[in-house]
């Protein structure tokens, strides 16, 4: 079974973007694949954060992960923080890495830019080795990631290929080489107030995006003032109906009917109909998700998955760092893996 790893950064409440577009494919991937998903707070303090509301944060990410339906049976849920080999093996790959290639990645050059070298943490530039690390440490033969995270599976690979090169006995591979599995077509949704641009939880406006925790009132407010267009017809048409074609996008992954289904099913109806049924499917979506939320941010269940999902994570990830540790020379000898 070919084994997969994500990492999924506290950042604030998921959208229904996020979970049309990762969290329901993460679902599907715990039956077929070997799965760690792994709450990454060690990236989150590239910048500054609250402490206590980091924690809050990387708890009730983990709770709603859960929610929607990641089984700790199946797959293997964790902190990152929790397993100390990710920091050792970013040293390791840090060491292995030129600055130019980090310099050369594009959240640093973006915000460096923006905000001057000396406005910039240093870890903004050297969490790609952390990122490296998360996925070597578990074997990973796949990454699911989107268009814009395929730069970082780039420098994944040239490090994998350099280590083994470097490291590696003949015929012999210390770490695995990851391939990525870009997200399934048809799963980006665009923002309801401009359904040009992604939707975002860091949207200005709060009309643009739907919370995965928002209320069911909530909903069907910003569900009604979603943009569409003056025709009134329903029909799938991004380029040219890129409102009403977000909205079917939407619809048709709460129902799982076929955008072509809804299209025919709501010919001749008017956008004010069609968007009353589209928010009570989404709400009808979102309830139990929140319920079972909501009872595990409160239980003693959630933190005794994450305790268990760590030791399971730790079980994989020291085996990779020793082989590293070995390869590298540190310590006195080299140790082997029990």
């Amino acid at each position: 079974m070919e084994t997969i790893f994500s990492g999924i950064q506290p950042s604030g409440t998921p959208t229904i973007g996020n979970y049309i577009g990762a969290m329901k494919q993460f679902v599907n991937l715990q039956e077929s694949y070997n799965c760690y998903f792994c709450i990454v707070d060690e990236h989150a303090i590239t910048v500054p954060q609250e402490p206590q509301k980091l924690r809050q944060q990387t708890r009730s990410l983990a709770a709603l992960y859960l929610a929607v339906g990641l089984d700790p049976e199946k797959a293997k849920i964790f902190i990152q923080s929790e397993v100390s080999a990710h920091a050792e093996a970013a040293w390791i790959i840090q060491c292995n890495t030129s600055i130019g290639e980090l310099e050369r990645m594009t959240q640093f050059k973006d915000k460096s830019q923006k905000n001057g070298r000396t406005g910039v943490s240093a870890g903004l530039l050297t969490y790609p080795p952390l990122m490296v690390g998360d996925i070597i440490l578990y074997n990973a033969d796949l990454v699911p990631v989107g268009e814009d995270q395929k730069q970082h599976l780039e420098l994944t690979r040239d490090f994998v290929e350099r280590f083994n090169k470097r490291y590696a006995q003949p015929n012999q591979e210390i770490l695995t080489m990851p391939e990525v599995k870009i997200a399934e077509q048809g799963s980006r949704i665009m923002s309801l107030q401009n359904p040009t641009s992604k939707m975002s939880k860091s949207d200005a406006n709060p009309k643009g995006f739907i919370s995965m925790l928002d209320e069911p009132n909530v909903i069907r407010k910003k569900i009604k003032s979603a943009v569409t267009d003056s025709t009134g017809v329903i029909e799938y048409d991004p380029e040219n109906k890129p409102g009403i074609s977000n909205l079917l996008s939407i619809f048709s992954a709460a129902t799982d009917r076929s955008i072509d289904e809804l299209a025919e099913a709501y010919n001749g109806k008017g956008y004010g109909e069609f968007k009353t049924d589209l928010a009570e499917a989404v709400v009808a979506l979102l309830e139990p998700i929140q319920n079972r939320y909501k009872e595990l941010l409160v239980s003693e269940e959630l933190d005794d998955i994450l305790d268990h999902g760590a030791e399971k994570a730790r079980l994989v990830a020291n085996k990779t760092l020793q082989r590293m540790k070995n390869a590298v020379g540190l310590g006195r000898k080299p140790k082997r893996n029990k």
